[in-house]
């Protein structure tokens, strides 16, 4: 069983940047898929940025450039870089995780970006 816990979720000024990490757990082998996703109220969850194994990762659109998802294996930690943020990417934040043919999911952090 798979244990995701995001973090760093906060409040930030447009321009400005913010480190979310996603502590991962439970799992024996190296995870399969690991992905950001985000979701506003009313919109389905959209997929933000994503890591399969390697240094293989993608991102969406409206991120590319901005946002980089990067992993610390000692700590078995995955983070998400984001940086010249905009009001549009005020969301709620989530860790997915598709590994041995199941998935899971974090808890979600919040992610506000005003003036």
């Amino acid at each position: 069983q798979v244990q995701l816990v995001e973090s760093g979720g906060d409040l930030v000024q447009p321009g400005g940047s913010l480190r979310l990490s996603c502590a991962v757990s439970g799992n024996r082998f190296s995870i399969d898929v690991i992905n950001w996703y985000r979701q506003t109220p009313g919109k389905q969850r959209e997929v933000v940025a994503t890591f399969t194994g390697g240094s293989s990762t993608t991102y969406a659109d409206s991120v590319t450039g901005r946002f980089t998802i990067s992993r610390d294996n000692a700590k078995n930690t995955v983070y998400l870089q984001m940086s010249s943020l905009r009001p549009e990417d005020t969301a709620v934040y989530y860790c997915h995780a598709y590994h041995l043919l199941r998935h899971y999911w974090g808890q979600g952090t919040q992610v506000t970006v005003s003036a």
